[in-house]
Parts: C-alpha cells; structure tokens; sequence
C-alpha cells in the first residue's frame, strides 16, 4: 500500500516558542511543519517548492508579512493564511487584498487554524471527473482539469481562492450566489457581517477583467451572479 506523505506546512513567524508548540500540534495531527522566523529565510523557504501551504505572520524581522506575500505572489499561487493581531482588522483587508487565500487573528484556538487549513487544501485537490466540464461564458473559459481561466483568449492569472469563487459563479451562472454559499464553499463556516474576505476576492477578480467587471453583478440582499451574455462578444 501506498503510503500518502504528510501535507507541508510552512510557518513564518519570529514567535519561537509558537513556532515549538505548532510544530508538536501538527506533528500530532498528521502535518509536517517548519518553521522560518523571519521574512527574507521565509520567503526562501516558500518559493522552495517543498510546501504546501504557508501560515504568515504579519509582523516580522527583514520583511513583513506583507511584502513577503507581495513577493510570493509574483512567482507562486502556493495558498498563504494570514495570521493577524486580532485588533488589526485593516491589516486583514490588507492581506486579502495582496493575494492571501485566508487569515486568522491572534491569539486563535489551534484547532480552529487546522479546520482553516483543512479547507484551502481541500480546495487544491482535483475535484471528482463529474464536475472537470469546461465552461466556457460570456467570453470566460474555465477548465477545472487545468485550474485554467482565460478571458477573450487571454490567460487570467488568479488566486486559489479567486479561481474558486470564479468557479462557483459560473457553475451558477444566472443565478444570485448568496455570500453564505460562497463562505461555506471556500472555508466550511458562515459569514459574519463583518467578514469582509468574499467581498475583496470579489473586487480582485472583477478588476481582472478588466472593462467587463460588471459580468460580476452585486445582486442586493442576494449575493453575486456571473452575468449571461447574449450577444457574441468580439475578441
């Protein structure tokens, strides 16, 4: 029988002793975690290649979580959860808004993190063959085979988390998605009024299309629908 290796975990964070009882909590539960305790070692460490998935902390030696995951998104879609003063609520926008797939505030219950964790690698694995159906509407192609999205023939670059949110618009496309759906999708828990998470993914992937941001439509009281086009659109 095959054996299945342990997910990686990179952790970046100058809290040594955190760092110590995370990587018992993880060893614990199946993970394999390491730990880098400033920016420029951590960034190193991510674009390794060796990863699955990186915890970043926002305050740091050398870079801050910020441009560590600035300089991460330039070369790698590896999935990143913030973790954040739990008084830092820009600084959670903030992540959002430079490419992390999730955040948790300080101090958090370890468990909680792993159920965090849990959801985006879920997410990276191959969906089941019934759903690897291309779309392909209003000038947006989405393969789920390849994690592919372009646009008017045009590669899109996107998130995990966008990638996603994309994917289940489409898959509903004419139809309102309500911000409950989405948040139960992507993070297996419900949306509270002020998590802003949806709504700045959101933002992100109708600033990727550009002049045809409005096929993302805010439907009010309801949530987002991918709009239907009915006219052929010139490329």
């Amino acid at each position: 029988m095959k054996m299945v290796e342990p997910s990686r975990i990179l952790l970046i964070d100058d809290d040594v002793e955190l760092a110590s009882l995370m990587e018992d909590f993880f060893t614990g539960h199946g993970y394999a975690l390491k730990a880098a305790y400033d920016g420029p070692s951590g960034l190193h460490e991510a674009l390794s290649g060796a990863y699955d998935l990186v915890l970043l902390d926002v305050m740091m030696p050398g870079y801050d979580g910020f441009e560590v995951l600035r300089r991460l998104r330039e070369q790698s879609r590896m999935p990143v959860i913030m973790l954040t003063a739990r008084t830092e609520s820009q600084s959670r926008i903030l992540g959002l808004e430079a490419g992390a797939d999730d955040y948790l505030p300080k101090p958090f219950e370890p468990l909680e993190l792993l159920a965090r964790i849990h959801a985006v690698l879920r997410r990276m694995r191959p969906d089941e063959p019934a759903r690897a159906i291309v779309l392909d509407i209003s000038g947006v192609r989405l393969d789920p085979n390849a994690r592919r999205v372009s646009h008017l023939g045009e590669d899109v670059e996107m998130t995990t988390v966008e990638y996603d949110i994309l994917e289940a618009l489409m898959r509903s496309a004419g139809r309102p998605v309500s911000r409950d759906e989405l948040m139960q999708r992507l993070y297996q828990r419900e949306a509270t009024p002020f998590d802003r998470s949806i709504d700045v993914h959101i933002s992100h992937l109708r600033k990727k299309f550009g002049s045809r941001a409005s096929l993302i439509r805010t439907v009010r009281g309801s949530g987002y629908q991918f709009v239907i086009e009915r006219t052929t659109v010139d490329h």
